[in-house]
């Protein structure tokens, strides 16, 4: 039956083309396409306990937090961790972390992510859409992740990816692990009210950061030994509260504010960029300014993580401890 359906889809593609011929590479990109399937939460199978095992060390997860426009900073985060030498065997990421995560963990490297976020446009991601439930569709943002990521579904990712978003009638968090990474990961950045509720499988699904804006629990169910979490929420100190919409978004602020607390516990590591100042999505200098504040704030806790992965008796490459010595002395 699949293989008849294939068949019907390279017919089509040739006939819709005409007497043109029909690139190989654009073939293969419309068959990829079109077999993958809906994002989904399904059981983990990747076996982490074996290879921890197998390997003789721990497992080491990388948790992206929410945070709208501050989640260039995860690029600066993770341009640190990389040069480094610290590769995490699994992300997890919610809202503006789901989207940069997964992009890394589709086998991009920092300086590629740095290009990518400094060339995106506005209509690159944006179609606004009038709706009862909001007024941005999203699914430029699915089309752009894909693309951004090579049609790449979740269980093939280069580093295993887990999407946090939340179930909008039951109010609960939801792990997307398999399927189309664009869908899943425009779910967990469908800020409610702003963005038009993203259904999957017949069920509505919004911004993962309502439920848990930094989940270090879901990288511990995993069976994380070690976690680090860049952590880019608002603090509401630094939030104005001197109109409607600024007490809207303090709101907001104590809410996660208070559910990361609870999570970040559980972290070994925690980074906290400096991000005082909420930047516009598109401002250019602002992306900037905002991924060196990731560097500075990474940078700032290399010791803290060589001590943790000297803890766990895990030395790569003798990476760890030459930065251990150099930022003790």
């Amino acid at each position: 039956m699949q293989n008849y359906v294939l068949s019907l889809l390279i017919i089509s593609v040739v006939v819709l083309g005409g007497c043109q011929t029909v690139p190989m590479t654009s073939l293969t990109n419309h068959l990829q396409s079109a077999v993958i399937v809906e994002a989904q939460s399904r059981p983990n199978l990747i076996n982490f306990w074996k290879i921890k095992k197998t390997e003789q060390r721990p497992i080491v997860a990388l948790v992206l937090g929410s945070g709208g426009a501050r989640g260039y900073a995860h690029i600066g985060a993770i341009e640190v961790l990389e040069q480094a030498g610290i590769r995490p065997d699994f992300i997890v990421g919610t809202s503006a972390g789901s989207l940069v995560g997964s992009i890394y963990a589709s086998g991009k490297p920092a300086i590629e992510l740095r290009n990518i976020a400094l060339n995106m446009k506005a209509n690159d991601v944006r179609e606004i859409r009038l709706d009862l439930k909001g007024f941005f569709d999203g699914k430029k943002v699915e089309d752009y992740v894909n693309l951004q990521v090579d049609q790449m579904p979740l269980q093939d990712m280069k580093i295993p990816m887990f999407v946090v978003a939340t179930a909008l009638k039951e109010g609960k968090k939801v792990v997307f692990n398999y399927g189309n990474t664009g869908q899943a990961v425009r779910a967990s950045v469908s800020i409610p009210s702003m963005f038009i509720p993203t259904l999957i499988q017949g069920q509505e699904y919004v911004d993962g950061g309502l439920v848990s804006p930094v989940p270090v629990k879901v990288a511990r169910e995993l069976g994380a030994d070690i976690v680090i979490a860049v952590d880019i929420l608002a603090q509401p100190i630094h939030t104005e509260t001197s109109n409607v919409w600024g007490l809207f978004n303090q709101n907001i602020n104590i809410m996660q504010q208070r559910l990361a607390h609870e999570e970040l516990q559980y972290a070994d590591v925690v980074i906290q960029p400096d991000l005082r100042e909420k930047g516009h999505i598109f401002d250019v200098r602002g992306r900037e300014m905002t991924m060196q504040a990731g560097i500075e704030a990474t940078q700032y806790k290399l010791t803290e993580i060589a001590q943790v992965y000297q803890k766990h008796n895990y030395i790569r490459g003798h990476r760890i401890p030459q930065l251990l010595t150099h930022e003790s002395q």
